[in-house]
């Protein structure tokens, strides 16, 4: 199996981690991607040094995981290329920032360090809110969703046939791979002599899947709008899920929970 095909398999997973049946599932999409936004919206706005504040956020992917039944190994395989970057955001913050902000059993943490690691968490949080929000949605949901928040439809067109044209580049790609190596066994790679010609095929067999495909799409009744999914009622339990969901973001944006509950199960302690 090579690598396109790989992709196609990675693909087809996330199309089938949607089509799930659970609590989450379930939920209207406009509910959840609504949700997502406000989340991603409260996570980065903490100031840099708000460690605290911002470790509360992790109660949103946490119960989303476990309701969905989306397992955090499936997040994290499919996410193995992106967060090395993201977690190299804010590395050179110790270097410039070297001024003490606090003290932990004895050891002085300076501002840098605390920065480093709000940034790297800002990021790994808002990457898991996107890819649970794609796990437990469909593109046509998706794309339903935010047609009825009134994006144009010619933006939610482009990214829908996107989304779909990726998997027919890379199946093309795949035979394409699969025919050269056909014809050259034992070579690694694509000689750079073949490049242009195999770039050239691959755009002139792609016209003409597109082509084809857009005469599919006529034959259908295409005539520039889609019917992006089932209409489905916008229920209580959405909003509800919305609302509540809402005003926590609200209240772990607006104080420090987490200080609060520490300072709490110390003075229960004493």
């Amino acid at each position: 199996m090579n690598k396109m095909d790989r992709s196609i398999l990675a693909l087809r997973e996330m199309d089938a981690l949607a089509a799930g049946d659970s609590p989450v599932h379930q939920l209207h999409p406009v509910a959840k991607l609504l949700t997502t936004i406000a989340y991603i919206a409260a996570t980065v706005s903490f100031g840099k040094y708000q460690l605290s504040g911002l470790l509360v956020m992790i109660l949103y992917p946490a119960l989303v995981f476990s309701l969905s039944g989306v397992g955090v190994g499936t997040c994290l395989r499919k996410l193995r290329f992106v967060l090395p970057l993201v977690l190299a955001v804010g590395l050179f913050n110790p270097l410039f920032d070297r001024a003490p902000l606090l003290t932990v059993g004895g050891v002085t943490v300076s501002g840098g360090v605390v920065s480093m690691v709000t940034l790297m968490l800002k990021g790994v949080f808002c990457l898991a809110a996107s890819f649970l929000l794609m796990a437990t949605t469909s593109i046509d949901d998706l794309c339903a969703a935010l047609r009825r928040l009134h994006v144009p439809s010619l933006l939610v067109t482009l990214l829908l046939l996107t989304f779909r044209y990726v998997g027919v580049m890379t199946e093309e790609l795949s035979v394409m791979t699969d025919a050269y190596h056909l014809r050259a066994p034992g070579q690694k790679g694509i000689r750079f002599a073949a490049w242009g010609s195999f770039l050239g095929q691959l755009l002139l067999r792609s016209m003409d899947r597109a082509d084809e495909l857009y005469g599919s799409m006529q034959l259908r009744g295409f005539s520039g709008s889609f019917a992006y999914a089932g209409s489905k009622r916008f229920s209580g339990r959405d909003a509800v899920w919305l609302i509540l969901w809402a005003l926590i973001f609200a209240l772990c944006r607006s104080f420090d929970v987490a200080g609060v509950l520490g300072a709490l199960l110390m003075g229960g302690n004493r």
